[in-house]
């Protein structure tokens, strides 16, 4: 009786079949592309009229690229939709899906008006009146012609377009708002307001509603 020749299996072939077992039972976890990010329309910061106003260019080459802004890959646990305000880096964050964020480049508040914590959008603004508190024309005696409201236009602190925050169940003045001065942007430089270019609060504004989580950290 003539014996059956012995069989030989490649390590090739064996490796392969290995893999697939394993594979099968889940041993090796399948590996999932990042998400692309979103796509949004090309940024635009040149000379326009918005309102009745004129907003004039902002030339961006005098402002560091980091403060530009930008769609990235950004980490937390905030839900999408969520503003994450981050002081010590002068950088606002609109949280996107599958791991993204919309960041803008911002100035925050000056050494001793610098806050953090919880607040909510509960009013927005397009062009809007100033009123500076009573404190803040103690301090700056020549904002007295305005303790009645500054009317908007380009010229108001308040720029184009801003965002009024409730924070601990009241207005305490905080605000997201656009700023004349663009070249704020990236300083410690407000009464803890948050500056934003006048291009980019305009942005900001038509992606987020009232009531939308603002967290300053």
């Amino acid at each position: 009786m003539t014996s059956a020749p012995p069989t030989h299996i490649s390590r090739r072939r064996l490796l392969g079949g290995t893999a697939s077992a394993l594979a099968l039972a889940g041993c090796v976890p399948a590996l999932t592309p990042p998400s692309p990010p979103p796509e949004f329309p090309p940024i635009d910061y040149s000379a326009r009229r918005d309102g009745g106003h004129a907003l004039p260019a902002i030339n961006m080459a005098e402002i560091p690229e980091f403060l530009h802004r930008q769609i990235l890959r950004y980490q937390t646990e905030e839900p999408p939709g969520t503003v994450i305000i981050e002081n010590g880096n002068r950088l606002l964050h609109l949280v996107l899906d599958h791991g993204h964020a919309l960041r803008y480049g911002i100035s925050v508040g000056r050494e001793g008006f610098d806050w953090t914590g919880a607040s909510t959008v509960y009013r927005k603004a397009r062009w809007p009146t100033w009123t500076p508190p009573p404190e803040m024309i103690k301090r700056e005696p020549h904002l007295e012609r305005w303790k009645d409201g500054q009317p908007g236009g380009p010229t108001n602190p308040l720029g184009a377009r801003a965002l009024y925050l409730l924070t601990d169940g009241r207005d305490q003045g905080y605000r997201i708002h656009g700023t004349p001065e663009w070249r704020s942007i990236g300083r410690f430089a407000s009464s803890g307001c948050f500056r934003m270019l006048q291009q980019d609060v305009i942005d900001l504004y038509e992606r987020v509603p009232i009531g939308t989580k603002v967290v300053v950290i």
